[in-house]
């Protein structure tokens, strides 16, 4: 199994970035997908989750409104659009992978993923 991250990058306050994460080797629509997000000194923490379907979607209650969770399961991609970015969202970025089999369950906890993507950088300035 693979994830593979991407679209990180530098971007000044208030500009946007679309992360995308393609995965391999797995059945995709049998995983509810996630995103989370590493900053320096910092624990990881939960950014968003969308489920098998993509009917049901969590966002970190801080993130409601500038962030957007996506998947194409013909493209077997999960994306995270950005918008309105600050500084404080600088961090590595990783998706994750849940084996959901069919139910509906948005996982926020990282060790009940089972597969994660390398990360990557998402920088902020202001």
């Amino acid at each position: 199994v693979q994830l593979q991250a991407s679209g990180g990058g530098l971007v000044q306050a208030g500009g946007s970035l679309r992360l995308s994460c393609a995965a391999s080797g797995l059945t995709f629509s049998l995983y509810a997908m996630g995103w989370f997000r590493q900053a320096p000194g910092k624990e990881r923490e939960s950014v968003a989750a969308i489920n098998w379907s993509g009917d049901s979607t969590y966002y970190e209650d801080s993130l409601k409104g500038r962030f957007t969770i996506a998947r194409d399961d013909a493209k077997n991609t999960v994306y995270l659009q950005m918008n309105s970015l600050k500084p404080e969202d600088t961090a590595v970025y990783y998706c994750a992978a849940y084996l959901a089999r069919y139910s509906g369950r948005l996982p926020s906890r990282s060790d009940e993923y089972k597969y994660w993507g390398q990360g990557t950088l998402v920088t902020v300035s202001s």
